[in-house]
């Protein structure tokens, strides 16, 4: 969308006609515009998703990954052998002293290649999610 509005831009479209015409803010279309003027089409490029920079660096990860791979029970949840993610974030408070929510734990449990751990961090899939019937159909 901005790609497009640079070409507006090209062809002196005014902001409030690119901003209508591509159903935008008049904000963000004068913010575009003055980043086009700075840098051209470029300047308008994607950087790439937005959100927090994980807080935990390659080795912490590899490290925590090693502490996962110990089980619950190695860390004092013996009655359950199953990571949940209140575990997980427990368990990343004690190894690193940061401070992660359950919504953020799925982001950083994953291998290195960012396959999800997901029988690593929160278990098996739902197990009620696909029930059969009696008799197996």
């Amino acid at each position: 969308m901005r790609l497009v509005a640079a070409a507006m831009f090209e062809q002196d479209i005014k902001p409030v006609q690119v901003a209508h015409e591509l159903r935008v803010s008049t904000k963000s279309a004068y913010q575009w515009r003055r980043r086009w003027r700075a840098g051209g089409t470029v300047a308008l490029a994607s950087k790439g998703p937005g959100g927090a920079v994980c807080r935990l660096g390659p080795a912490q990860l590899s490290r925590l990954c090693g502490a996962l791979d110990q089980g619950p029970a190695a860390w004092g949840w013996a009655e359950d052998q199953r990571w949940t993610l209140e575990r997980v974030t427990t368990l990343i408070g004690r190894l690193f002293h940061v401070r992660y929510t359950r919504c953020a734990v799925p982001r950083i449990c994953c291998t290195g290649s960012g396959t999800p751990r997901r029988s690593q961090c929160t278990g098996p899939p739902n197990a009620t999610s696909r029930r059969s019937r009696p008799g197996g159909t």
